[in-house]
């Protein structure tokens, strides 16, 4: 997950609700200063634990470029809610494509597990002007970050990823105390930030915690039908120093999807919170032209 530096709403920032077909996502809906917007809008994703505050430090800069650009919880992700659809990458994807409907949103950027549900909406056939993928990759986790999701999961009895049940019991409160926040805090996280995180934490559905996690451990290489859609301009953007997919694997990727190919200098696996000047620079050049 992603760590903001700050909570504080940047100017023509503001909390909101986006009602769409599927319900209603909370969001971070950001205008020029000027309130005037020229450019089409862009849909921020978040990843697996992440929310839409993420993307605070990216909002700003994205849309003094003038452009509305709209960031989101996913379903069951800190604040907005579970519904009865489940946590199917289709389902996610469909959500996806529902609030992109609903803003009007012609441009998507997925960031890691965003990534790979943004490609399911694209694939489904979401009509868009561009596709970035984020610190994403061409499927399944893989490595030393794949091996303690793989553990946690473990830890908490959910290694099955065929097992069916109801997981609303899930000691979400217990795996925050004994293991997220003796991290945060080791790595000197500001407390107002610790506090914040541990709301999102324990904001997430249980089920989405444990589903989501499946699929980002069994993710399938849809590279090949990404590729496949040739006139949709794509962007393949990530830290030089990524520890989750690996710089070589995305760079591969970037190369099977003759996507335009961004590594942001000293970034691990945020870009929008580790480099945010440099990944907004990025993402403008690259939307600027997908609409030119």
């Amino acid at each position: 997950m992603s760590t903001p530096t700050s909570l504080d709403l940047p100017e023509g920032v503001r909390r909101t609700g986006i009602q769409t077909s599927r319900g209603v996502f909370a969001a971070l809906d950001a205008l020029p200063v000027p309130g005037v917007c020229e450019r089409e809008a862009a849909l921020l994703v978040p990843g697996y634990t992440g929310s839409k505050e993420d993307f605070l430090a990216l909002l700003g800069p994205l849309a003094a470029a003038g452009r509305r650009v709209i960031a989101i919880d996913m379903r069951g992700q800190y604040q907005t809610p579970s519904t009865a659809e489940g946590y199917s990458a289709g389902a996610l994807g469909a959500d996806i494509a529902a609030v992109a409907q609903a803003t009007g949103a012609r441009h998507l950027l997925g960031h890691s597990f965003g990534g790979l549900i943004a490609r399911e909406a694209v694939l489904d056939g979401l009509d868009i002007d561009s596709v970035a993928l984020m610190s994403s990759g061409p499927g399944a986790l893989s490595g030393p970050r794949a091996d303690e999701l793989s553990s946690m999961l473990t830890a908490l009895g959910a290694a099955d990823a065929d097992d069916d049940r109801d997981w609303s019991g899930l000691p979400v409160a217990e795996l925050w105390r004994t293991y997220l926040e003796p991290q945060a805090v080791a790595a000197g996280t500001p407390p107002t930030i610790v506090a914040f995180l541990r709301d999102r934490m324990l904001g997430n559905d249980p089920n989405g915690l444990i589903r989501m996690a499946w699929l980002l451990l069994t993710a399938p290489d849809r590279t090949g039908e990404l590729a496949g859609l040739h006139d949709l301009p794509k962007l393949v953007i990530y830290g030089e120093n990524d520890n989750s997919w690996s710089p070589g694997t995305q760079e591969q990727m970037a190369k099977r999807l003759d996507a335009h190919r961004v590594c942001i200098p000293g970034a691990v696996h945020s870009p929008n919170v580790e480099a945010p000047a440099t990944t907004a620079s990025a993402l403008t050049t690259f939307w600027d032209k997908a609409e030119r």
